[in-house]
């Protein structure tokens, strides 16, 4: 009487490599965003509902507290200096594009030059910012106005001096040989870069909304 054969598993009784595979497959490397660049949006969209919140202070002093006129007589803004400091802010994000273009095409020296302009504008406006403050005749504590007027243009101030920090760190990296025009090799750069163009655009914002409106 023949007994029935039962087939023997594969390979001496082992499991295949799948086999002990548990969880999803791993995403493809398109599919990933580096930490560094996350981390800086998510911090970038805190950022925006931050000023979100300070805009609407603003437009509900503007259009409930004080409708007649705005800013409220006998103050004046220098609208013509706060648009030279504009220019020289929208400048910064120029010259920030170039260094990250430069060391994408392993143009150190580019790279640098750009890094260093860069700096020199954003301390620059950091500057007339500072000396506008100095001559503008009202302060912080001149009425509602002169509140939600150094709130708003004071926390884009402090969003600059913050970038500059990173702008610092970055190009001092960049003179010692730190980056390369590998993607990974020059986060250092687009990281930094990434938030002075949200300080840029929340600067020409700011400055539409108090100064020009």
């Amino acid at each position: 009487m023949e007994s029935a054969s039962v087939p023997l598993p594969h390979g001496g009784g082992g499991h295949t490599a799948e086999a002990h595979h548990h969880g999803p497959p791993a995403a493809n490397q398109s599919s990933r965003i580096d930490r560094q660049t996350l981390g800086i949006f998510l911090f970038i969209i805190s950022e925006v509902m931050l000023f979100g919140s300070f805009f609407a202070s603003y437009f509900f002093l503007r259009v409930v507290v004080n409708p007649v006129s705005w800013p409220p007589y006998p103050f004046e803004l220098p609208v013509a200096i706060a648009g030279m400091n504009t220019a020289i802010l929208v400048s910064s994000s120029f010259t920030i594009h170039y260094a990250l273009e430069a060391i994408r095409k392993g143009n150190r020296q580019g790279m640098k030059l750009g890094l260093v302009l860069t700096w020199i504008l954003g301390l620059t406006f950091l500057f007339v910012q500072i000396n506008e403050y100095v001559h503008l005749g009202f302060s912080g504590r001149t009425e509602s106005f002169g509140t939600i007027f150094y709130s708003l243009t004071g926390l884009h101030g402090a969003h600059v001096f913050i970038g500059l920090i990173l702008l610092s760190a970055a190009t001092l990296r960049a003179f010692r040989g730190h980056f390369s025009k590998e993607p990974e090799k020059h986060l250092g750069v687009e990281v930094p870069g990434i938030y002075w163009h949200f300080v840029d655009i929340m600067w020409i914002i700011v400055f539409a909304t108090v100064y020009i409106l």
